[in-house]
């Protein structure tokens, strides 16, 4: 790892924030201002704790400069907003046909880059479909792969609900899709610590940051089942590699419907622990 360590001795205020905070004590007083401890640098795991916590904006790491970043805590969405975010979000079934411009997605997902994952593995792959016409073929080829498996009675018990959706397909209606332009998966290799973990903080990361700007989403564990029902792999043809941990699918797009009220749900089962 190119480390490209750098601290302006005109700001530093020589705190130490930046070593006391380093995860795997990487960073020392070498003697008047932070520096690498050679024995201990490639322990990095990239996090830029030290970047984001000195005060005068004074240490770079990575190549990073302080001053891209977003300043804290006045950047930050108060917690009324947060609440009305959590509690606003629903699950959109009616999606509009237009698409979102591409440069919408891809600032999107870079944000989403930015969430954790175990020891900063950041090896998640944000798999989209962008275009309407990609989302339809794929589309398409699940539903025939779910009519061959029922034609051919491959279908569990569990799985006899796909039936249903093969006839409703055929009488116009998409009951897996819900018509939306645009799809997500995350996948994750498997050698990584926390594969499962990684996948579902992004894509709820996603979800959240998506609700904040509009856009409705649709978490689908039934386009999971169906690939795992039908007798052609989709995941290659969408590229995702076979060894890949393959989380949940995520529809998004501009929602058909709008939601004027939060629902009331508060109620949360607890287990208060007291240990004496």
């Amino acid at each position: 790892m190119d480390m490209r360590f750098t601290v302006n001795q005109e700001l530093c205020s020589q705190c130490g924030a930046c070593i006391d905070d380093c995860p795997f004590h990487i960073i020392e007083m070498a003697p008047d201002f932070p520096a690498l401890n050679p024995t201990r640098a490639h322990h990095c795991i990239g996090c830029q704790h030290c970047l984001a916590v000195c005060p005068t904006g004074a240490l770079s790491i990575l190549g990073r400069r302080p001053e891209d970043s977003l300043p804290l805590p006045q950047s930050l969405p108060s917690s009324a907003q947060m609440t009305a975010l959590i509690k606003g979000r629903r699950s959109i079934r009616r999606f509009l046909p237009e698409p979102l411009p591409a440069e919408v997605i891809d600032t999107m997902i870079a944000t989403v880059a930015n969430g954790p994952t175990g020891k900063n593995n950041r090896q998640c792959l944000f798999t989209v479909i962008e275009h309407p016409a990609s989302m339809e073929v794929f589309r398409r080829e699940t539903i025939e792969g779910l009519r061959r498996a029922v034609a051919e009675k491959r279908l569990h018990e569990e799985l006899s609900y796909f039936r249903h959706v093969v006839s409703a397909w055929d009488k116009g209606q998409d009951i897996i899709f819900r018509n939306a332009p645009h799809l997500l998966m995350v996948s994750v290799p498997p050698a990584i610590t926390t594969p499962d973990a990684d996948s579902i903080i992004a894509m709820s990361y996603f979800e959240l940051l998506a609700v904040s700007m509009g856009i409705g989403t649709l978490w689908n564990a039934m386009i999971r089942w169906a690939l795992a029902t039908i007798d052609v792999n989709l995941y290659q043809r969408l590229g995702i590699p076979d060894d890949h941990v393959r989380g949940y699918a995520l529809l998004f797009g501009w929602p058909a419907v709008q939601y004027h009220r939060s629902v009331q749900r508060d109620e949360a089962l607890i287990n208060r622990v007291r240990l004496a």
